[in-house]
């Protein structure tokens, strides 16, 4: 596994001193947001962890070498790159093999996290069952990646693009606790609050990281979601966004986009009918995602 895998020096460092470290994914820089957006966001987010007491560790595949932290000019090199494949469970041999680049969703960072011995991983918002899913099936790898793979995922929930009803019965199907991170309300992203509730609500970090400890002392594998609420100030209209989003979701039928080209076209849909505030919402609540999982990073490397 080892000749696959190139450590920064930062990160290396870490692992050697075991010192808490936060995975961050590489598909916000290569999908997620416009340039030069991507590259402030993915090195605020860095910041946020160091400034909690963490070590941040961008994870991606650049030539074919899986990347466990970046540099500033790995991340930039990421941002204007045209060839970037946007990486779950079934590309990343394809894309080593090849050697080819390839930035990681959600379920891809869970997956080279755990190669490397990361446990805490922060980013915007997991993937989820899709609206029409019972004729599509079209349902995020990050759900059963979720279920296997034992890598605690800090999150500001599911976007309401999504069936959230759906995705919450998925992850309890699959045995995945969803906690609310100082909540019992489930987020859904741009909002605070989806209308639905978390199995469980944490007091703050160190009781995340003594049940994230409990369930893996006890052999139950696999990943748990923190689900984290965007900041109050940044909080946006939950009817104006779910207005947006069934609109955005008739011209994504009307035009037959669907698979890995809905949530990018969604997404900018909605950033054009709010004038960018969905992405400074989206921002900050990335960087409010890594400075909580790099505090409970940090409890649970004191066991």
């Amino acid at each position: 596994m080892e000749k696959y895998l190139d450590y920064s020096l930062e990160v290396e460092d870490a692992l050697k001193n075991n010192k808490p470290i936060v995975a961050l994914e590489s598909t916000i820089i290569s999908h997620g947001m416009p340039y030069p957006k991507n590259i402030e966001t993915a090195l605020l987010c860095e910041k946020a962890i160091r400034d909690n007491g963490a070590v941040p560790a961008t994870i991606a595949i650049l030539k074919g070498r899986i990347k466990i932290g970046l540099d500033k000019d790995e991340i930039e090199e990421l941002a204007k790159a045209k060839n970037v494949f946007k990486m779950s469970r079934r590309d990343i041999a394809t894309i080593v093999a090849n050697k080819e680049n390839g930035a990681a969703t959600v379920a891809a960072t869970m997956i080279l996290a755990q190669m490397a011995n990361i446990k805490v991983f922060a980013t915007g918002g997991i993937g989820g069952v899709h609206r029409g899913a019972t004729q599509t099936f079209d349902i995020s790898a990050d759900l059963q990646e979720l279920s296997k793979t034992s890598v605690a995922v800090v999150c500001a929930g599911v976007k309401s693009i999504l069936d959230i009803g759906l995705t919450l019965e998925y992850l309890e199907t699959m045995g995945v606790p969803v906690l609310g991170y100082k909540t019992d309300k489930f987020p859904a992203f741009y909002t605070k609050d989806s209308g639905y509730l978390c199995d469980f609500a944490l007091s703050g970090p160190k009781e995340a990281a003594d049940i994230i400890r409990a369930k893996w002392d006890l052999g139950l594998l696999g990943g748990l979601v923190i689900a984290n609420p965007i900041p109050d100030q940044y909080s946006m209209d939950k009817d104006l966004i779910d207005n947006i989003i069934n609109d955005a979701l008739k011209k994504a039928e009307i035009n037959n986009i669907k698979g890995k080209d809905i949530t990018p076209f969604l997404l900018d849909y909605i950033k054009e009918l709010t004038k960018g505030d969905s992405l400074s919402a989206n921002i900050e609540l990335v960087i409010n995602n890594a400075k909580v999982a790099a505090q409970i990073a940090k409890k649970l490397y004191e066991y």
